[in-house]
């Protein structure tokens, strides 16, 4: 009877440790199975339509759920913030997933693209302003293919005229504010007022001509030209018209005199 009981006691325990050891293995793959999926998930990147915008959402440290996607480094905050959608079709974009963010970046693109490009081709300064906005988060995308750089150099060229007729309005709006600046200081009863009247009378002549200089480039030779008056065309002048002339008279041979001379 011990001996049975003994056998019996050893063959239970070695079912409950065979158990264990199941249920421990069971619970460690379960473990590294939610590991797998959290740092895949993690990973992750998601475009989700929300009030009109398209958010970039990052997954969780977690199996499932994501959040709002936040950059490590700030200066590419501005690139991945919400896309206003403005009637855009983004539908199919809305519904992939991207597992790293070169794939994110070249998804991005088009979108950001398809926004900027009808605002730069506009003569309205506020429409080109919010191109060259979208443009500038596009240039973030480090992701891109070389063909979408390659677009995207094209439209900063196309755009480059009106960067640099901004500037020129902005050079003369500060030449005529630290002229202004200095009136104001030369008229004072400061201790600057001296140097102050010197530095107007040697800069105000050539910077005044710099100003009416640049408020004619952008004012004026970056208006919409006359085109050039093309000379009227001349009339053909016909030829004279032959002039009749008279037959050239017959002699008539005179009858001879009574004498018979002719």
């Amino acid at each position: 009877m011990n001996s049975a009981g003994q056998q019996g006691f050893g063959y239970r325990a070695k079912r409950t440790f065979t158990r264990l050891l199941v249920f421990t293995l069971i619970l460690g793959l379960g473990g590294v199975v939610v590991f797998l999926l959290s740092q895949l998930n993690a990973r992750t990147f998601t475009l989700a339509l929300m009030d009109g915008q398209l958010a970039v959402m990052k997954g969780r440290n977690a199996p499932m759920g994501s959040v709002p996607y936040r950059p490590g480094d700030p200066r590419l905050a501005d690139a991945y913030a919400p896309i206003p959608v403005e009637g855009q079709d983004v539908t199919a974009l809305a519904q992939r997933s991207f597992t790293e963010r070169d794939e994110l970046d070249r998804a991005l693109f088009p979108l950001l693209e398809s926004l900027a490009r009808p605002r730069i081709a506009s003569d309205e300064p506020a429409r080109v302003d919010q191109g060259l906005y979208y443009l500038r988060r596009a240039e973030k995308l480090s992701g891109i293919t070389e063909e979408q750089r390659l677009t995207l150099q094209k439209l900063m060229t196309d755009v480059a005229y009106y960067q640099a007729r901004q500037k020129l309005e902005d050079a003369r709006r500060l030449i005529s504010d630290a002229l202004s600046q200095l009136k104001m200081a030369a008229e004072s009863q400061s201790r600057h007022a001296r140097s102050a009247n010197q530095m107007l009378s040697a800069v105000t002549p050539p910077a005044r001509e710099l100003e009416e200089a640049l408020r004619r480039a952008v004012h004026t030779l970056s208006g919409p030209q006359a085109a050039p008056e093309q000379p009227a065309p001349e009339t053909p002048v016909s030829p004279p018209a032959p002039t009749e002339t008279a037959p050239p008279e017959t002699l008539v041979p005179a009858a001879p005199d009574a004498g018979g001379n002719p």
